[in-house]
């Protein structure tokens, strides 16, 4: 499994936003609830607290920290480290400080990690991915991409992605 980028709000300022000024933008309300998202999550152990939330993010140097990751070896345990320090702890993961100390929780050298944070390196890599990511049709996270043939977009219940990778690798029986 890999993790591909693509930006929910690509056009927002690289330091992010006020989490209040986007739900305002967005929803037209500041109060906005992810109540139901947040009832979802703790049915499979997932404490969600987006009321810690203070920035909403430009997330284009968390996703040049996954590619790193990817480079190491530790995606996976980026993710999930990237995942919690966002939903669970409120972390403005638009601090490159706070994106070289995920890494690190995950297993990362963090001298290293912060040098490459602190540098340009893959900016436009990562933005030429999320680029080409909206030009193939994805518009929302999560988008699963099974041997590069079947996308299936969206929380899905677990059927249906065992079905969308059956019919990726032309199983018979896969709807």
């Amino acid at each position: 499994m890999r993790w591909l980028p693509f930006q929910l709000n690509p056009d927002l300022p690289e330091g992010g936003i006020s989490r209040a000024e986007y739900l305002q933008r967005k929803f037209g309300t500041s109060n906005h609830s992810y109540a139901r998202v947040a009832a979802v999550g703790k049915t499979v152990g997932i404490a969600f607290e987006f009321d810690r939330i203070q920035i909403q993010p430009n997330t284009v140097n968390a996703h040049r920290l996954m590619h790193y990751a990817d480079q190491q070896g530790r995606q996976d345990e980026v993710s999930e480290v990237l995942f919690r320090a966002y939903f669970i702890e409120g972390a403005n993961i638009t601090d490159i400080g706070v994106l070289a100390d995920i890494g690190a929780r995950a297993g990362l050298e963090r001298s290293a990690l912060a040098d490459y944070l602190a540098s340009d390196a893959d900016r436009e890599l990562v933005q030429a991915a999320d680029i080409e990511a909206r030009s193939g049709g994805i518009n929302g996270v999560p988008y699963f991409i099974f041997n590069n043939k079947v996308g299936v977009s969206g929380a899905q219940e677990p059927e249906t992605l065992l079905q969308a990778m059956l019919q990726a690798v032309g199983e018979k029986g896969a709807a």
